[in-house]
């Protein structure tokens, strides 16, 4: 089968599609012909081996897993003797491992059947992204109905799965993010649209109940001021910083800080969870969410893909089609 394969770290000129043999299947296992793919930020991280810690789990020389990809739609193929509730043929999505590939293995649990509304495309779009802005939101944010939130980053990957559900948790949603994203965000049900060139989160005065920065860098300091003063700050990720940290300080220093000030300032880090996948598939079937995909590459075409999500301009999410 075809798959993309990685033999060393670095940049994405390491990503190279092969030839490679199809995963055999055991007996707990689903085998997916995988029809699209998901790319995400962790992909880089995961391909260039950055921040160096992230090499513990995923080899320290070279990717103990040489197949990128994660989140995957497609359609079973073959399932182990031990899986019930999945049969050859049925449309699926979810998470595997390495999903950039025609072949993908996934726990059956980790799969979900392909909400109707969606092509194999948005299902692909779904898994990781909106399974982080639903952490970050409810479990880490304790959002309740009636607050106000913030999101800063509101047109991209997690962001807009985040305007969405926090929408549909009964919020009133401030979404930042770049000029040309403003009618988009507003597509998405946010209240309020805000040019993060023309005005600073903090600007108007307004205080929100939970603010949501994904993988943005605006200083800890800055961002409390936006907050009341039982307010929650949740950062998602960051780009910023060097080879050991590459923006995890951030997190780190209000984790560390949040005990000291009146305000909480957490940080998420999204596990894939069953019961979260079938509460998006009921938000997406029943209109609550629509996954944002920005654009789709050829399964050849990798490298360009996680190159066009690093610059961070992908106005929602990319996809690779197989």
């Amino acid at each position: 089968m075809k798959a993309v394969v990685q033999d060393r770290y670095g940049e994405a000129d390491v990503l190279e599609l092969r030839e490679v043999d199809r995963p055999a299947v055991g007996d707990g296992d689903v085998l997916v012909r995988v029809r699209a793919a998901g790319v995400d930020p962790g992909v880089w991280h995961l391909m260039a081996g950055l921040p160096l810690p992230v090499r513990l789990a995923s080899g320290l020389r070279t990717p103990r897993n040489p197949v990128r990809g994660t989140d995957a739609a497609g359609v079973v193929e073959e399932v182990g003797r031990n899986v019930t509730g999945l049969r050859p043929g049925d449309e699926v999505y979810g998470t595997c491992d390495g999903s950039f590939a025609e072949f993908a293995l996934a726990r059956p649990d980790m799969l979900a059947p392909k909400p109707a509304r969606l092509d194999f495309e948005q299902a692909a779009a779904v898994p990781t992204s909106a399974t982080t802005a639903l952490q970050a939101l409810r479990d880490t944010g304790r959002l309740r109905a009636g607050q106000h939130v913030l999101v800063i980053g509101a047109a991209g990957g997690v962001g807009s799965y985040a305007v969405q559900l926090a929408k549909a948790l009964g919020a009133e949603v401030t979404g930042m993010c770049s000029t040309g994203s403003t009618d988009l965000v507003s597509s998405l049900g946010a209240d309020h649209a805000l040019d993060r060139t023309r005005a600073e989160v903090t600007e108007g005065g307004h205080r929100y109940d939970l603010v949501l920065d994904t993988a943005g860098n605006r200083p800890l300091a800055l961002l409390r001021r936006t907050l009341t003063p039982r307010g929650t700050l949740v950062v998602v990720g960051g780009e910023a910083g060097g080879r050991w940290l590459q923006g995890i300080d951030r997190q780190l220093r209000a984790v560390a800080l949040s005990p000291f000030v009146g305000q909480r300032l957490r940080t998420v880090l999204a596990r894939q969870r069953p019961d979260d996948l079938r509460f998006l598939t009921e938000a997406v079937e029943q209109g609550l969410v629509t996954p944002v995909v920005d654009r789709s590459y050829p399964l050849a075409e990798a490298a360009a893909a996680v190159r066009h999500i690093h610059t961070g301009h992908a106005r929602g999410k990319v996809v690779l089609t197989v």
